[in-house]
């Protein structure tokens, strides 16, 4: 995939402990990549990270973002030739418990990134992901697109338009006139995949209460996301990234959404019983919290831009997106070697991938 465009370079990944990060890195190993990992300890127990043994497959580092001094360091001694930079805190609800450390991380971080990437000179090529939550929600019923406002307005949301706004000052006024170098922003959301665990995120909710032969508890059930396979931005990033890298590349410095077709726009309620119904038992309680934090109703991308000039579009659509997710987990508990499991499902993305046309 990607023209073998990874093959034997040297990427830097930021928040690869993660759930995204993970993925990630270990799609980056078998395009054939020197992966380099700057991230927080996994935070979960049954860590994806640490399932995959990513930590003996690549040059894994603890540390955080926060820290620019070693995080440059770092960035400095691996010598790399691309950077996607993950790490954030990503949890709305966790935003509303340490709104403090959310932007540390979220904006901070990413000023520290920048001026790494900005004095490392290997670096030829930074994709910087934030969130489709860095617009500002108005709840109207069409996508967002990149040249809409961003905002927010809970902890989380304003963190990441911050965050992009972080790297709209730094391109401008550093980054762009640095020869050598080429960047570009990410947004994307309610991605769904194997190997997450957060708390009070939708699909791991739902998980730990099948497991445990518990009712799934929801408070929103009509809100409505547009619903996408972790390797679907994924992909976005890796293609993004060749295009950045290629002779070209200064048409590709802007921001791009990466979201799945309208007909993954489910409300929480129709994903919760595709989930049981694809786990074979369990039931749903709604549980109505007059006192809950704010959530927005509706939130979708427009990803024509990426359409148009990257020539990317979604792989799979919902059913498989879900039928994916849900399965990886069942395989899990059935007892499946993970970097089996997840490295056939990249395998069968790639597939997918190909088949629609794409090299």
């Amino acid at each position: 995939m990607f023209g073998n465009y990874y093959q034997g370079k040297k990427v830097f990944v930021t928040g690869h402990t993660g759930f995204k990060g993970s993925w990630l890195s270990t799609w980056l190993l078998k395009l054939g990549a020197e992966v380099t990992g700057y991230a927080l300890p996994p935070a979960y127990d049954e860590s994806h990270f640490e399932l995959l043994g990513l930590a003996k497959k690549i040059r894994h580092v603890e540390g955080d973002v926060r820290d620019a001094e070693r995080l440059a360091r770092t960035m400095a001694e691996a010598k790399p030739d691309i950077v996607f930079h993950l790490a954030a805190q990503a949890l709305v609800r966790e935003a509303y418990r340490d709104p403090s450390g959310t932007f540390g991380t979220n904006v901070m971080g990413g000023v520290n990134v920048c001026e790494a990437v900005r004095k490392v000179e290997s670096v030829g090529t930074l994709v910087y992901i934030t969130s489709d939550k860095c617009y500002r929600n108005v709840d109207w019923e069409w996508g967002y697109r990149e040249t809409d406002a961003l905002g927010g307005r809970d902890p989380y949301s304003a963190s990441k338009g911050c965050a992009e706004l972080v790297f709209d000052a730094y391109w401008t006024s550093f980054l762009s006139k640095i020869d050598r170098l080429k960047a570009a922003s990410t947004r994307a959301g309610n991605v769904i995949g194997g190997g997450d665990w957060a708390k009070d995120r939708l699909i791991p909710d739902c998980i730990r209460a099948l497991r445990k032969k518990e009712s799934i508890e929801i408070h929103h059930p009509e809100s409505t996301r547009p619903w996408q396979h972790v390797l679907e931005p994924l992909g976005g990033y890796l293609h993004l990234g060749r295009h950045l890298g290629g002779g070209k590349g200064a048409e590709f410095c802007k921001s791009w959404n990466f979201g799945p077709n309208n007909s993954a726009n489910k409300n929480v309620g129709e994903v919760v019983q595709d989930v049981i119904r694809l786990w074979g038992s369990g039931k749903v309680n709604i549980q109505r919290d007059p006192n809950a934090p704010h959530e927005d109703h509706w939130l979708q991308l427009n990803c024509d831009r990426a359409s148009h000039y990257l020539h990317w579009s979604p792989t799979w659509n919902y059913p498989d997106s879900i039928g994916e997710t849900v399965g990886w987990y069942r395989r899990y508990v059935e007892g499946a070697e993970i970097a089996a499991l997840t490295e056939s499902q990249i395998e069968k993305y790639n597939h997918a991938w190909k088949a629609a046309g794409r090299d």
